[in-house]
């Protein structure tokens, strides 16, 4: 099973959410592929997914987190022992966030909502100070990402396997040219 996390105020109409799922099911393993749509809370957000995967999970899970999607994907893979594959992820979402305190608007739909404190502590309380097994774990990174430092993920995720490629965006430009790669670890 291939799980999808977006990013803040995304969705699974995200970019790389629907060139992942359309690869997935190219290659007759659609039924594979999961991407639900993640609550605003991180702590509802967490419990959906880990509802979603006990309810179909059939053999080994890997996850592909996308900025805040890799923050929770790195905490599934920390707490369940899954394999993550990370692509410009933020690390340490409490502190790297507090900038979004406030109104907020979702990218695909327009939904309108609040980032409060209340947010940030949930995210806190999600917190990895640092990974345990990096074997695990796949990184993805663009030296352009003009919201995320990549070089903050390059440390964090030391002893992982590690792309990272020079200029970019935080969208990851160029994200299907490593589908493979990411289906293959």
């Amino acid at each position: 099973m291939i799980v999808y996390l977006h990013g803040f105020n995304s969705t699974p109409a995200s970019g790389k959410a629907r060139q992942l799922g359309a690869y997935m099911a190219g290659i007759g393993r659609g039924a594979d592929y999961l991407c639900p749509q993640l609550p605003n809370s991180p702590r509802a957000a967490i419990a959906l997914i880990e509802s979603e995967l006990a309810r179909r999970r059939a053999g080994p899970v890997t996850l592909v987190g996308s900025s805040l999607g890799g923050f929770y994907a790195t905490h599934l893979a920390e707490k369940h022992g899954w394999k993550a594959v990370l692509v410009n992820p933020a690390v340490h979402a409490h502190v790297l966030m507090r900038g979004a305190l406030g109104p907020q608007a979702n990218w695909h739909t327009g939904e309108k909502w609040q980032f409060t404190e209340a947010h940030l502590a949930e995210l806190a309380a999600l917190d990895v100070p640092a990974i345990t097994r990096p074997e695990r774990y796949l990184l993805l990174v663009q030296t352009g990402d003009e919201v995320i430092d990549y070089r903050d993920a390059v440390a964090y995720y030391a002893g992982a396997r590690q792309i990272v490629e020079q200029g970019g965006d935080h969208g990851f430009a160029g994200f299907e040219r490593h589908l493979q790669t990411l289906l293959d670890f």
